[in-house]
Parts: structure tokens; C-alpha cells; sequence
């Protein structure tokens, strides 16, 4: 039986939970990036780390079994698909799966309504516009080479190492407040999750992965510093807050996220279905 191996395109910090799971299970995983130091991270962890502009794509990834890619679009497009084609082309035949991860982005604007799989596309933002054409052209890639896709729009990713307590303790925590704006969220585990059970049933289409309550960004704040025993940040009103164009490009969209998909086709009961939860875990951790 071929030991199975997953090409990790942009090896992030959520392919990197992934990666936890699958190593104990006996997986080969290449993980691509562009920097030494994370390549050295890799090695550690048990990743055989690929340099991207130094080290042949080609090679690992024709032996590859399943492909993971996290890679976002830049101003020319999917990165692995402009500049390495080729090689996925010759790795078609032998990938039994692959995931793309997107993001609920692509849903745009909603004025704080649901949406679902099935929601037409309407971003709002250059990042949600570029995802879009990223998620066609992996669609269509999947087609003319004849690999099974599946496609998870991940909701904003919080976990050991990234959530508001670093922000709190260091006094830059902000509670912006915009009437009627709210977001989805998913912890790194649970991503972990969804995307094993992903691999394991070599699922196919369209996923919106997202915990079960989406609330206002300022609710998360307030929550954290409670668990911190920290002051409560003031609130300021969004239209007169100076934010950088980015910060402020993510109170562009409000909407809320539906995941029955992901449960009923993956088998997914969620490990933190709210941020309450998720956050009680993040400061039990700190305390260990």
C-alpha cells in the first residue's frame, strides 16, 4: 500500500494544525515556503520543508498522493497554478485528493444575513474579488485534469498563537463598533478537523467552514479580557476611527455563515462551536 503524501502548497498556520494530525497516522508531508527559517520550523516538526525559488516543485510533487493548497492569490492570480502548472498537470493521474483553502469572503456584503454554499458570490473587497477567480480557476483545473476538489471557505481563524489575548496584554486590543456588523469565526482544530475528515472521505464540492455563532467583533473583545481579568477596551464608533485601509476593509462585509454542510457531508461535531468556548480553551492552555 503506497504510504500516503500530502503536498502542502504554502504551508500555513492552518495546514500546519492539519499537519499534527496526519503525522501520528504515518503521512509523508512536503510543505512549501519561502523563507529558511520556516523551512527549519518544518524540518522540526516532522515536514519536509520544499524552498520555493531554490528546491524543484516537480519532483515532490509528482510523488504526491493528496494536495493541500493555502496559498492565497496575489495580483496575477493563484500562485501554484500560473507558476506551476506543469508539474500539477503530471501530478493529476496519482492525486486522489485535493483541498483549496478560500475564504467566506467571497460571499460579500450581506447586511448581517445568512449564508450558505449555495449564496451567489458578491465580494466587496480586492481579496474577496481575487478568491472568487482563484476558486473558478481551481474548478476548472479540476475539470480538464481530472482530480477530485474540494473547496473550504474558512471563516476568520483564531487559535494558540493568534486571538485577541496578545492584543489585550500588550494594550493595542481595540473594540470598534459598526451597528449591525457581525462576522463568523473557526478555531485552527477545528479547521484541522473538517480538513482530515475532508482527506478521509475524499469529499468533493463546496464547504463554508465556520463555528456556530457569529457575533460582533467587539463581543470576542470584551469576552477575552473578561477571561484575562484585564480592563474592558472603550468602544469607538467605526465611521470616525483611524484604521489602516486593510483593518478597515474587514468591516466592509457583515454577514453570518451557515455550516450545516460541513457537518452533515463530513461528520463534523465542532470542538469550540463558539468563540466563548474556544477562548476558555486559549487561556487554559496559557495557564499550562
Amino acid at each position: 500500500m503506497t504510504r500516503p503524501h500530502l503536498f502542502s502548497f504554502g504551508h500555513g498556520y492552518s495546514a500546519q494544525a492539519l499537519a499534527r494530525h496526519l503525522l501520528p497516522r504515518g503521512w509523508t508531508i512536503t510543505g512549501t515556503t519561502r523563507t529558511p527559517a520556516k523551512a527549519q520550523e518544518f524540518e522540526a516538526a516532522g515536514v519536509r520543508p520544499l524552498l520555493l525559488g531554490q528546491d524543484a516543485v516537480p519532483a515532490d510533487l509528482c510523488g504526491a498522493t493528496h494536495l493541500l493548497v493555502s496559498a492565497a492569490p496575489d495580483a496575477e492570480g493563484d500562485p501554484m497554478l500560473r507558476d506551476w502548472h506543469s508539474a500539477l498537470r503530471a501530478a493529476a493521474p496519482q492525486l486522489q485528493w485535493v483541498g483549496y483553502l478560500s475564504t467566506t469572503g467571497v460571499y460579500g456584503d450581506h447586511h448581517g444575513g445568512w449564508v450558505d454554499e449555495d449564496t451567489p458570490l458578491t465580494p466587496a473587497t480586492r481579496r474577496g474579488i481575487a478568491r472568487v477567480q482563484a476558486e473558478a480557476d481551481w474548478q476548472e483545473a479540476a475539470r480538464t485534469l481530472g482530480f477530485p476538489l474540494a473547496i473550504f471557505r474558512l471563516a476568520g481563524i483564531y487559535g494558540p498563537g493568534r486571538g485577541p489575548f496578545a492584543k489585550l496584554r500588550a494594550g493595542t486590543a481595540r473594540r470598534i463598533v459598526k451597528p449591525g456588523q457581525v462576522f463568523s469565526r473557526i478555531h485552527v482544530e477545528d479547521i484541522a478537523q473538517v480538513l482530515e475528515a475532508g482527506i478521509d472521505r475524499r469529499s468533493q464540492g463546496i464547504f463554508n467552514v465556520c463555528d456556530d455563532l457569529p457575533v460582533p467583533p467587539e463581543e470576542v473583545i470584551g469576552y477575552a479580557a473578561e477571561l484575562l481579568g484585564l480592563p474592558l477596551p472603550p468602544a469607538e464608533d467605526f465611521a470616525p476611527a483611524e484604521m489602516t485601509p486593510m483593518a478597515r476593509s474587514f468591516y466592509a462585509e457583515s454577514k453570518r455563515v451557515r455550516n450545516d454542510r460541513m457537518k452533515r457531508e463530513l461528520g463534523i461535531t465542532l470542538l469550540y462551536p463558539d468563540y466563548r468556548s474556544g477562548l476558555r480553551a486559549l487561556r487554559a492552555g496559557m495557564r499550562r
